[in-house]
């Protein structure tokens, strides 16, 4: 497809290559990506990729997102929430941290279509994880985050690259990209 995102060797991107691209790269995507379908998002957890060096200092470079469908949510929306990862460089394995015998999951969030006339959405091709929502306590931080994912290909639903922004008040400041590949059934419904 001539509007695509490519490397600039010309070639396709995949899950490594996102991971190593400059912050230009990833806002390419981030404009020619496209929308993600909820539906092939709803019950997977994908392995996720922190792209700036200080997400290492962090201690959250690896990490997982869920999504799973709430009865109770409103129609077009699904959920999700993080999952803790053992931290280890690129090439090495995505290991949950297990507390009480399950993978910790914290930072919930809501995803749904961006709506361009909410006050400081962006991205129209791009599906909101919005952290301001009831399962996080109101006094965590999270709240603030809000990230836009993209499909960085229409015949590809296993390979997404966000931009994550804070919500301060009426100003939202860019973070950084992250990069999201299907990995495994979510453990919720």
């Amino acid at each position: 497809m001539v509007n695509e995102p490519h490397q600039p060797n010309g070639q396709r991107y995949d899950f490594v290559s996102l991971c190593l691209a400059t912050p230009a790269m990833l806002e390419d995507v981030m404009r020619r990506g496209v929308m993600p379908d909820l539906e092939q998002l709803a019950g997977w957890e994908f392995r996720g990729y922190n792209t700036p060096e200080v997400s290492t200092l962090l201690g959250i470079r690896k990490f997982k997102k869920g999504f799973f469908k709430d009865a109770a949510a409103a129609p077009g929306r699904i959920q999700g929430y993080n999952v803790e990862i053992r931290q280890s460089p690129l090439g090495e394995p995505w290991i949950d941290v297990v507390k009480n015998g399950e993978s910790h999951k914290f930072n919930w969030f809501d995803v749904y279509p961006v709506d361009l006339s909410e006050y400081g959405a962006m991205y129209a091709n791009a599906v909101l994880i919005n952290y301001n929502c009831d399962r996080n306590f109101l006094l965590n931080p999270s709240r603030l985050l809000r990230d836009y994912l993209v499909q960085v290909y229409p015949d590809n639903p296993d390979l997404y690259v966000s931009k994550a922004f804070a919500a301060l008040g009426p100003v939202r400041v860019g973070i950084w990209y992250f990069v999201l590949e299907r990995s495994n059934r979510s453990s919720l419904t």
